[in-house]
């Protein structure tokens, strides 16, 4: 349509221009002649000579006014031609946008439809309590997702053990709160499972963490920082990262590794696929943009092999070797890592090359209460080097009453001292 009127404007302006341009060319001519003419007269015909100029001049300021006159009325014309189109454009971009939230929001679609089966997970200190409420106090604090109507519940093994005088409390997305106890636990997959009591519960999909392609969009859940029904997106980085690449030694596991933001309270909340699908269980962070996730299909077999075991009657009755606790999680800075965080923070030392770093302290620990914080990387205990997580499980099994922790926090290099808790 605007090609159009285009063409139509053309013929307009030629078939008004036309005249007038002819007319200026032949007033040109003819006033070329007459200026000619007169200066072989100047003498004689002063008197008519004024006189044809100011008729010369009228004749000019006419031929102008034709000539522009046209041009208006040819800019006027496009005008109402051409808008009409860009009023008609706007109003279809405008139209065209309505419904976008509901066929774009694929994000928001997997929430709503999975979003039910996450639960917070709460791990309350028996020994201390709220000087207002007479409750006792949380200690930590992590996620988990219901796997059977029944009231079975997956999370992570780091959540729920290895802290002494505590009881677990698990809070359902509708708000209700129930007692829940450690039904089986994988210390070497860092896999539970609890049970509460209660039924009819929404549950979580399982899927395939094998069918799993880089850059696929993937969905968070969980209680950040306490903060429970919380979303993250992002996409898997990678699929088979090996657990000897995370230091992790004694785990035969390929961590899904995601951008998908996972911080503390994430662990043992689902890493979901666009189909409403677990397709992972979040584990652990390394840094932003770095978190790892146990895939599904090993999961799964830890769930069968628990199945198993409760029908042979020999389930998990508190058989998970106790250690002594600090109250920290910890992951080794492999070469791989290292190389990420010093690309990443500009505050990393250098000559760094060895050391475990502490992810997450649990408030009220002896590990909080000695002044280790998140981020800070553990290089020495009692003078010992510590070059991975085994290390410093070696060192708390040595049975010193105290560990004289080297730190880096930052640039800086501190000592600290820390009074383990005996099981």
């Amino acid at each position: 349509m605007s090609l159009q009127s285009i063409n139509h404007l053309e013929m307009f302006l030629r078939r008004c221009t036309a005249p007038t341009l002819r007319r200026c060319y032949v007033t040109s001519v003819s006033g070329t002649t007459a200026h000619t003419a007169g200066s072989s007269n100047k003498g004689s015909n002063g008197d008519s000579n004024n006189k044809n100029n100011k008729e010369k001049s009228k004749s000019g300021w006419r031929s102008v006014l034709r000539f522009c006159v046209p041009f208006s009325l040819g800019a006027l014309v496009s005008a109402m031609l051409i808008l009409p189109d860009d009023i008609v454009t706007s109003t279809v971009s405008a139209r065209s946008l309505t419904g976008r939230r509901k066929e774009f929001n694929f994000i928001a679609d997997v929430v709503a439809g999975c979003g039910d089966s996450v639960v917070y997970i709460e791990i309350k200190d028996t020994r201390h309590f709220d000087y207002f409420s007479g409750q006792p106090i949380t200690a930590s604090n992590g996620s988990g997702f219901v796997i059977e109507q029944n009231g079975l519940i997956l999370t992570n093994a780091h959540v729920v053990i290895n802290k002494p005088h505590t009881m677990v409390q698990v809070r359902l997305s509708d708000g209700r709160t129930f007692p829940a106890t450690i039904e089986d636990v994988d210390q070497t997959s860092d896999l539970a499972t609890l049970r509460i009591q209660v039924s009819g519960l929404p549950v979580m999909k399982l899927g395939k963490s094998s069918t799993l392609r880089s850059g696929e969009w993937v969905v968070a859940l969980g209680s950040p920082l306490a903060l429970s029904n919380t979303v993250t997106a992002g996409v898997i980085s990678a699929t088979q990262r090996a657990s000897q690449e995370l230091g992790l030694r004694n785990r035969d596991i390929n961590y899904l590794q995601t951008d998908a933001a996972i911080t503390f309270g994430n662990s043992g909340g689902p890493l979901v696929n666009l189909d409403g699908e677990a397709i992972g269980v979040n584990s652990m962070k390394v840094t932003a943009g770095i978190s790892f996730a146990i895939p599904i299909d090993y999961v799964k077999v830890f769930l069968e092999r628990a199945a198993e075991r409760r029908k042979k009657g020999s389930a998990y009755k508190t058989g998970y070797p106790v250690k002594r606790y600090i109250g920290i999680t910890i992951l080794t800075l492999t070469p791989e890592i290292l190389f990420e965080l010093k690309s990443r923070i500009q505050n990393m030392p250098a000559n760094l090359s060895h050391g475990v770093l502490v992810w997450k302290v649990i408030v009220g620990s002896p590990a909080h209460s000695g002044g280790l914080q998140p981020g800070d990387i553990v290089t020495h205990i009692n003078k010992k080097e510590i070059k991975n997580s085994s290390d410093l499980y070696d060192a708390l099994a040595e049975g010193h009453k105290v560990l004289e922790i080297v730190i880096l926090r930052g640039v800086q290099q501190l000592h600290v001292k820390i009074t383990p808790e005996d099981p």
